[in-house]
């Protein structure tokens, strides 16, 4: 006798949406991943133009030069006020994308255990009636004169 789950169909399914949960998760990680990167580099280039400013106002530079810079500072601090709000809703992402992991992963959890319960219930049964042979062997030959 062979085990066969009658809802197998039902745990493939679950342990398939957990491993796209999984696809998805990492893909949103991979996202939040690039946003603080680039969020980094507008944190340099910032550095860099305030660095470039500093040395322009304490050397001869004009003052159209200096507005200049400064309005490139400005549109740097602009960008990073938004990639601040990127990464936000990139984290805010990856939480949803987790805790829809964490269900997809106590589903095929529930489902596995009921998958595993019933195997249980199978083998029990299966020895049961192999002990149940057994002793009608054993009755049999007790009875039978020698």
């Amino acid at each position: 006798m062979r085990f066969r789950y009658a809802f197998q169909k039902i745990v493939d399914l679950k342990a398939s949406e957990k491993t796209q949960a999984e696809w998805v998760l990492t893909q949103a990680i991979g996202k939040l991943r690039a946003e603080q990167t680039t969020l980094s580099e507008l944190h340099s280039a910032k550095d860099e133009l305030q660095e470039k400013l500093c040395q322009a106002s304490a050397g001869t530079a004009t003052i159209s030069e200096l507005k200049l810079l400064q309005s490139f500072v400005d549109h740097i601090d602009t960008r990073i006020h938004r990639k601040h709000q990127d990464v936000k809703e990139a984290e805010n992402e990856v939480q949803l994308k987790q805790s829809d992991l964490n269900g997809k992963a106590m589903e095929e959890k529930v489902w596995s255990k009921a998958r595993e319960r019933a195997f249980v219930k199978f083998q029990t049964q299966l020895l049961k009636k192999e002990q149940e042979r057994l002793d009608e062997m054993a009755t049999n030959r007790y009875r039978r004169p020698s």
